[in-house]
């Protein structure tokens, strides 16, 4: 139950607890809903692709497709039928799932001469198509609905990418790669670094995330403005000291990070891939189930994870050690830096703006 009243009411009561204020969004400590989107974090979080018709298919039919040969311009059906994964895969085991994809904006003419593929979509999905209200829908049936032309843009040059589910009981990310097309049940975050990922799975991130994300019953929704956007990273994108490259001479806090993300990662993959484990055994090995177990090694390797992330900003590192008030403590620094990365933000446009005016 919430109540409200005319702001006389001195007595506040938030989760049966006796509380100074009750937010907008009914937490009583730090106020994130003053965050602000950073302009700093544009351009590399995107929802993934939206189908909206069974344009993905099983390994065996990709099969089929991908032999198929004989197209009149020489082109292999492997440039239209391609990996795709969605959150499930993500969380679970992957089934290796494919997708017919004529990419952004193909006019059926291009299509057309992917003759095996475009047979299977205008077999199974155009009727399908036919019967939407959208008009565009039915008029570009062998299309994506939605087929997120700036995340393709983003990640075209990427050797991997980062990925988390949109709705999911823990926030995970995990590693993909190229040709995959990542299904809308993803937010896809266009970086292949270990530091950006180490930042993203550690405390600081999640807090925020659960905080930030809508909600959907029990499983926090993430998206990529109000959750991403918002978030201030101990650096802003793209000005990480000595860069973010192996090799090159990196900050000490970004190597400490991208090293203890490497490590998080290789323990995770040989956790989810034993070697000789049968496929029974593999079936219960997936990344939902890991974080439900939460084992004492994943604990460790998450509390270095979180004292190198800690110690970019430059905060306590006793703040690692998960409790109400270290938690309370994270939010509430996080969102001054929020503020202070956006009122610097609103100086340099205003000063910008004054040039651009003659005003200075």
């Amino acid at each position: 139950m919430v109540a409200f009243d005319r702001g006389v009411e001195t007595l506040r009561e938030l989760d049966g607890q006796r509380v100074d204020v009750i937010h907008a969004d009914l937490t009583s400590a730090a106020d994130l809903t003053e965050a602000v989107v950073l302009p700093e974090n544009a351009g590399l979080s995107f929802i993934g692709d939206t189908k909206k018709a069974p344009f993905d298919i099983s390994a065996d039919l990709a099969s089929v497709l991908l032999n198929s040969t004989g197209n009149p311009h020489g082109r292999p059906n492997g440039d239209v039928v391609i990996p795709w994964m969605n959150a499930s895969d993500l969380t679970g085991r992957n089934r290796g799932m494919y997708i017919v994809d004529f990419g952004v904006g193909t006019p059926m003419e291009e299509a057309a001469l992917y003759e095996a593929p475009f047979a299977y979509v205008k077999e199974v999905v155009k009727p399908i198509r036919d019967k939407v209200r959208n008009p565009t829908e039915r008029r570009l049936w062998w299309l994506h609905a939605r087929p997120a032309p700036a995340m393709r843009e983003a990640i075209a040059e990427l050797s991997r990418f980062l990925a988390t589910p949109r709705v999911a009981k823990h926030r995970l990310f995990a590693w993909l790669s190229p040709p995959v097309l990542p299904d809308c049940a993803l937010v896809i975050v266009a970086r292949s670094d270990d530091y950006f990922f180490g930042v993203l799975h550690s405390r600081p991130h999640e807090l925020w995330a659960l905080r930030q994300g809508t909600q959907l019953e029990d499983r926090p929704r993430y998206t990529p403005t109000t959750t991403f956007e918002t978030y201030p990273f101990p650096w802003p994108p793209g000005s990480e000291p000595g860069g973010v490259e192996p090799g090159k001479e990196q900050d000490p806090r970004v190597r400490a990070i991208a090293e203890a993300a490497r490590d998080l990662v290789a323990k995770r993959d040989a956790w989810l891939n034993p070697p000789g484990a049968t496929e029974a055994e593999l079936k219960k090995r997936t990344l939902t189930n890991l974080y439900n177990a939460n084992p004492t090694w994943l604990q460790l390797c998450h509390r270095a994870l979180d004292r190198a992330v800690l110690a970019a900003y430059g905060w306590p590192e006793e703040l690692a050690e998960p409790s109400d008030e270290h938690d309370a403590e994270i939010l509430r620094r996080l969102l001054e830096l929020n503020r202070e990365r956006a009122g610097k933000e609103t100086r340099f446009r205003h000063q910008r703006d004054s040039i651009c005016r003659g005003t200075v």
